[in-house]
């Protein structure tokens, strides 16, 4: 595992994207989001919460993120 960005990142027809500027708000959010991800995680493992029960919060927080394009 990473903390890189994704080579990568797949459209909905699974062809990557390739507009430059979506790429780098894309690496920016990135950067972003596994510094604060890091920090959180950092900070509840030091304050004695399981590392695994901590990656188990993280994830599921991801996981239950609104789909912006639902109504």
């Amino acid at each position: 595992m990473s903390l890189e960005p994704p080579a990568n990142w797949p459209g909905p027809d699974g062809a990557p994207l390739s507009c430059r500027e979506k790429l780098k708000v894309l690496a920016e959010n990135h950067r972003e989001a596994a510094q604060v991800l890091r920090d959180a995680f950092e900070d509840a493992v030091l304050m004695g919460v399981d590392e695994t029960a901590m990656r188990k919060v993280l994830a599921d927080l991801v996981a239950a993120l609104p789909s912006p394009k639902r109504p």
